[in-house]
């Protein structure tokens, strides 16, 4: 009964598409027919929406995670509609004499003309920025509206083409949530720290600064010596020396693995922490809930804070090794020493795809006891905290007041394990898969069976070893938050 309906809804649509275009091409001439030109040709190759991404990735926090899920969606809204769309529909783009000469393209598509590309990555882009920046949304919306419209006013696209096309971005957009789900606005959960000091014009406080954080590497120094004229500022390299002032507080301003080596000295010395995020990505300043300079500024004046979970791993017996984020074992250390090789020559983000891409294809797979019981493992990852989605990216910590530690490992003992880890990963359904493990613990010994690996802790590549203790610390570090 459906298949008998197709040839009617189709004829009707293209009725419809037909009396549009009619429309649209009696349209008087005017300044806009030059401008809807010059758009639709910035558009090409989403350039535009890779520009817009660029200036809101200059900003931490929302505007770089929209910009980042903005370019996720436009790739895959870009391969339904083009490689998948085109290919499936093949469709006849409507006729150049319907249009006066000086509102056609120059160079007029050759691909099929069902669905429109262009719409689709525009609405694509737009939605997945709504998700994480509505603000940046309502800015980009008018734009993307006026792309998807361009291609009909310059009669490359029926308006039927377009509006599947609008359709399969905006599924494309919603689909990226899938992967990386949405951020948490609220702060994880904490024990609330009941005597911290109020610290005036930071009086006793100390600040390991590492200017070389972030992606655009800028000092903080002078914004943090405005902030707290009373504080003493030192280098990430004179760590170990930091207690020679006597502080009454730690601060850090650097990303997570500077966050991490200072954190450590706080926790082991039951001093607390005054986070400044000046990294890249600041995790553990997100989950607690800290977004700049001047929001620290405001608990420190008040002495509000919370007291957090920390967790520990020692190396064959050697001294405790906290960590504020992960630990991992297997392919990621190795990824970390190749990408500090190449990202002199190709930049920093770069250079950890290319090496990602190298240890994925080489990587073995480690013999471990796991508390005694023995695996076979592609990676393990230890979470301080847990971890939220269940799966292989996990984003967000809604709590880090549990005592507990988040692990995961990807089996390598199954049939095409490292096949069902690739589809699985892509087809965001990792957690269901047999390749996966999950499990929350307050303990976890590892002994690998075979030569010593390095272990990564938030993101720092650290020692080699065969036996592995972590542990997580409840309640180990005060820290001031508004």
């Amino acid at each position: 009964m459906f298949a008998d309906n197709v040839p009617g809804v189709r004829r009707r649509v293209n009725q419809l598409d037909q009396a549009l275009m009619e429309r649209v091409a009696a349209l008087p001439p005017s300044r806009l027919d030059r401008g809807l030109k010059a758009l639709t040709r910035t558009a090409n190759h989403s350039v535009l929406w890779f520009c817009v991404a660029g200036v809101l990735a200059l900003r931490k926090g929302r505007g770089r995670h929209a910009a980042l899920r903005g370019i996720a969606a436009i790739a895959g809204a870009s391969a339904s509609a083009n490689l998948v769309g085109k290919t499936l529909f093949p469709r006849r783009r409507p006729a150049a004499d319907l249009l006066d000469v000086p509102r056609r393209l120059t160079k007029r598509p050759t691909s099929s003309s069902f669905p429109s590309g262009h719409s689709a990555s525009a609405a694509a882009f737009t939605t997945a920025v709504a998700m994480d920046h509505p603000i940046a949304a309502v800015v980009v919306a008018p734009i993307a509206a006026a792309v998807a419209y361009s291609r009909v006013h310059t009669g490359v696209h029926w308006p039927s083409d377009v509006a599947v096309g609008a359709a399969v971005g905006v599924g494309a957009g919603l689909l990226t949530r899938r992967w990386w789900p949405r951020g948490r606005d609220e702060p994880a959960s904490a024990r609330e720290h009941a005597s911290l000091e109020a610290l005036e014009e930071g009086e006793g406080l100390v600040v390991v600064v590492n200017p070389s954080a972030g992606f655009t590497s800028a000092d903080p120094s002078e914004a943090i010596a405005e902030q707290w004229p009373k504080a003493i500022l030192v280098g990430i390299d004179e760590l170990g020396s930091v207690l020679e002032h006597r502080p009454r507080a730690l601060g850090v301003a650097g990303g997570d693995g500077s966050v991490g080596a200072v954190a450590a000295v706080a926790a082991e010395n039951r001093l607390p922490l005054v986070l400044v995020p000046a990294g890249s990505l600041n995790h553990f300043a997100r989950d607690v809930g800290v977004a700049g300079l001047y929001d620290t500024a405001r608990a420190v004046a008040a002495g509000d804070g919370v007291v957090v979970d920390l967790s520990t791993v020692q190396v064959d017996g050697a001294d405790p090794r906290w960590f504020v984020n992960t630990a991992s074992l297997g392919g990621y250390p190795d990824m970390v020493r190749l990408r500090d090789k190449l990202q002199h020559r190709w930049g920093k983000w770069p250079a950890a795809a290319i090496a990602m891409g190298r240890v994925l294809g080489t990587s073995k797979p480690l013999r471990v006891e796991l508390n005694g019981e023995p695996h076979l493992v592609w990676m393990l990852f230890v979470g301080n905290g847990p971890y939220r989605p269940k799966g292989f990216a996990p984003t967000t910590r809604p709590a880090l007041d549990r005592g507990l530690m988040d692990v995961r490992f990807i089996r390598a003992d199954t049939r095409m394990s490292r096949t069902r880890f690739f589809l699985g990963a892509l087809l965001g359904s990792l957690h269901r898969s047999r390749t996966y493990r999950h499990m929350e613990t307050r303990r976890l010994d590892v002994r690998v069976l075979g030569r010593s690996v390095a272990i990564a802790t938030d993101g720092e590549v650290g020692p080699t070893g065969s036996r592995f203790s972590f542990r997580a610390r409840p309640a180990a570090l005060g820290i001031y938050r508004a």
